[in-house]
């Protein structure tokens, strides 16, 4: 097998292993290829990955445009800013980053009729870091309240990006408040199904804690190039 086939066979197995162990069901892998050429997104489109994840709204595009014979799911996994709205509305199946209440009017507005609506989770910032994008837990509420009330806007649950803590437990009790918040926001919006945390390095021990799709881009790349921003 090359690189990309032992990689993907790997990380696949350890998110089976992580997933038996928690008595849970599969989560999503998201593939994070932000910064890698659309040649290594089609080597694991061949593997048999199909959801990938994207930072920056122009690499993205460009790169969709390149894979257009592919069957993909796209996920905006990174900050969005107001005016890159019609783009992400146009361009995504999902958008895991909301963090605050001016994108949700052009986000529903510029997602075209004929699609269906964008997945959006809410970015919870759950260590409070102030260099990290996310809403704070107390405005949870209220946020997912108006992409609910959006007819082109499918709220679907909470993505957060815990502090790196050397320490597995401080990770893991990150984690543990995400259930927390998203049980939470479950019990007022019961079509809420997704809990997005976890990647390379601490996937499993968010799984453990009830994470049902998770996004890996090391592990299954190798390491990155500097990127863009």
């Amino acid at each position: 097998m090359n690189f990309c086939e032992t990689a993907y066979a790997s990380v696949t197995a350890r998110v089976a292993a992580a997933r038996q162990a928690a008595g849970a069901p599969p989560p999503t892998l998201v593939a994070v290829s932000k910064t890698q050429p659309a040649a290594a997104v089609r080597a694991l489109a061949a593997c048999g990955q199909r959801a990938f994840g994207e930072n920056y709204v122009q690499e993205a595009i460009a790169k969709q445009a390149e894979l257009a014979d592919l069957a993909l799911e796209w996920h905006l996994i990174g900050p969005l800013q107001s005016n890159k709205c019609r783009e992400a509305a146009q361009h995504f199946d999902w958008l895991q980053s909301l963090d605050r209440p001016k994108l949700v009017a052009p986000l529903a507005r510029h997602r075209p009729p004929a699609r269906a609506p964008l997945n959006v989770l809410v970015q919870v910032n759950v260590d409070d870091e102030a260099s990290k994008s996310g809403c704070v837990p107390g405005d949870i509420a209220a946020l997912a309240a108006m992409v609910a009330a959006e007819p082109r806007l499918r709220l679907r649950g909470l993505m957060a990006i815990p502090a790196p803590a050397p320490d597995p437990g401080q990770r893991r009790a990150a984690f543990g408040r995400m259930r927390a918040l998203f049980d939470a926001l479950r019990a007022d919006h019961p079509q809420v199904d997704t809990l997005s945390m976890g990647m390379s390095d601490d996937f499993e021990l968010a799984i453990a804690e009830g994470a049902t799709m998770v996004r890996v881009g090391t592990a299954l790349f190798g390491r990155r190039e500097r990127g863009p921003g």
